[in-house]
């Protein structure tokens, strides 16, 4: 059994090169994955590694890189359930990478998402995972990505950044469709956004105008139901004022989970039974749902998906952020309905 150099603490480099019987830039090179070192070479240095207990120094390996280990993740609201879902999911994902995860909130407003792109507490970091909902195409331009750039959310900006998105339309087209092979006719869409044209509101309106055609249900604008802050209280102010007005229906497709769960709320306190009265979906699979009463109907758009493609393709950014030209790309994983008590028969 080796142990390292008399007088020392943990294991080193040259306590590897020596055990192994190779030099020193040996072991750098088969640590750093060199391709041009021979199977057996490296096989014994990693047996050393091994005996040794050998665990490389990051924060060195980063400055020798130029790097800091960090990444920034700017997102509207940790308070809202899908991002603080999303946030620990990167965490986890950037962490089996040996990343920290700096995070900032924009409140979704577009002055701050700005600053998050420019922020000097940022720029300290590797490379950045954003999260926009106030930005438009007016706001962008080639000169924000100064630095490796993922866009969580529609294609935005031009030049080398890529883009994680979801498959809304799709996935709002799957929930309604689910509603309407119940037999519900009268689907009501809470959430929707009556300004936006190119965002996920009208991506996810979309879809269900889609299902509705398909499904020869005539659309009702009176079922179109504005919600701009899509949160549990706004929900349920929503949908406390369509039953005030007395306007009818007997399924909603909520456009996230947060206005599901606060619809939820006021259709029992008026006594509207769920399923029975009002079948209503979701849109998330936030944890949440799983353990109301009854539990939630949702649409699971690939969160985790999501999070590790976006950390991957912002590593590949970083590596070749000196001189290595890489085509943007577009992603939008698998997502599924997870079916519960809320559409029940």
């Amino acid at each position: 059994m080796h142990t390292p150099s008399e007088g020392r603490g943990a294991p080193t480099l040259h306590d590897v090169a020596r055990v192994a019987g190779v030099s020193f830039k040996t072991v750098s090179n088969v640590l750093n994955d060199h391709p041009q070192v021979r199977d057996s070479t490296r096989s014994k240095v990693l047996a050393a590694v091994a005996e040794l207990g050998y665990r490389p120094n990051q924060a060195a390996r980063n400055l020798r890189l130029g790097r800091s280990g960090v990444i920034g993740l700017a997102v509207p609201e940790l308070s809202q359930a899908f991002f603080a879902q999303l946030a620990d999911e990167v965490i986890r994902v950037a962490a089996e990478q040996n990343l920290v995860v700096l995070v900032e909130q924009t409140g979704g407003e577009r002055d701050r998402e700005l600053e998050a792109l420019r922020n000097p507490r940022l720029s300290l970091t590797d490379g950045l995972l954003l999260a926009p909902l106030g930005l438009t195409h007016e706001d962008i331009g080639a000169e924000l990505a100064t630095r490796p750039l993922v866009v969580l959310g529609e294609p935005l900006f031009p030049g080398p950044v890529d883009h994680v998105t979801m498959q809304h339309e799709a996935a709002a087209r799957a929930a309604t469709e689910h509603l309407l092979g119940l037999g519900r006719r009268r689907v009501m869409l809470l959430g929707a956004h009556a300004s936006e044209t190119t965002g996920v509101a009208a991506l996810r309106h979309a879809g269900y105008r889609v299902a509705l055609a398909a499904g020869g249900v005539a659309a009702d604008d009176a079922l179109v139901v504005p919600v701009e802050t899509w949160d549990r209280r706004s929900g349920a102010e929503a949908m406390a004022a369509v039953l005030d007005a007395g306007v009818t229906m007997d399924a909603v497709f909520a456009m996230n989970d947060d206005l599901a769960l606060g619809a939820m709320r006021s259709l029992q306190e008026r006594g509207v039974r769920v399923p029975q009265d009002v079948a209503l979906v979701g849109f998330d699979d936030v944890a949440d749902g799983r353990y109301t009463y009854p539990s939630l109907t949702t649409v699971e758009p690939g969160r985790h998906d999501i999070a590790r493609i976006a950390v991957d393709l912002l590593v590949a950014r970083i590596s070749g952020a000196r001189g290595e030209e890489r085509e943007p790309q577009v992603v939008a994983p698998g997502f599924h309905l997870v079916v519960r008590e809320s559409t029940a028969s």
